[in-house]
């Protein structure tokens, strides 16, 4: 397909899925022959290099956002980073980092990142599944094998940024931040949060 084929309207419907802007949609549509899908996946790599470029630079900027859930059973304070003021009172990002919020009061994740997750806890769930694995029967090499595929799966379950989006389960919470880096234009951190539960 060629480029003047491209309707607006499917310019249009890239350009909502991604953020793109018009040019960039229009260029990914011509690299995935006029495949939507495609042109999808083109752009997210693309973000993807852009969010790598940005990814160290200083984020000291933000907001500390609080979100109530559930008649105010769930209660959620994070804060989010990016690197000017100009992008915290921007929409885009006010709305990214509602959406992380809700993410957390829905999904109960323990850290922002496995780096955060300490090593007493790590070697516990080690611990926890070897003797599983030992009770079920299994041979001395399989459960290592075992082990490091359950400790693999316990982190992307308590590590916010591996977790799956509740809005889109297609992405992690990790991609969907790379995916506002590159329509923002800037650095973006989640530095922290505190989910409160009623009664607990």
């Amino acid at each position: 397909m060629k480029k003047q084929d491209f309707s607006a309207i499917e310019v249009k419907k890239l350009r909502e899925q991604t953020g793109a802007g018009m040019m960039e949609a229009k260029r990914a549509l011509v690299e995935a022959s006029g495949d939507v899908a495609k042109a999808v996946e083109v752009l997210r790599k693309k973000g993807t290099l852009k969010a790598q470029a940005k990814a160290e630079r200083s984020t000291k900027q933000g907001i500390v956002h609080a979100y109530i859930h559930g008649e105010g059973r769930i209660g959620v304070l994070l804060e989010v980073n990016c690197e000017t003021d100009f992008v915290a009172r921007n929409e885009e990002f006010k709305k990214l980092v509602h959406d992380i919020a809700l993410h957390v009061a829905a999904s109960a994740p323990l850290y922002v990142a496995r780096e955060d997750v300490p090593a007493s806890v790590i070697e516990k769930e080690k611990e926890i599944y070897v003797a599983a694995a030992v009770a079920e029967g299994k041979a001395g090499n399989i459960v290592e094998k075992i082990v490091a595929g359950r400790v693999e799966k316990f982190l992307q379950e308590v590590c916010l940024l591996e977790q799956p989006f509740v809005k889109d389960p297609d992405i992690t919470i990790a991609e969907l931040i790379t995916q506002k880096v590159a329509v923002i234009g800037e650095n973006i951190q989640v530095r922290r949060f505190t989910r409160y539960v009623l009664g607990e």
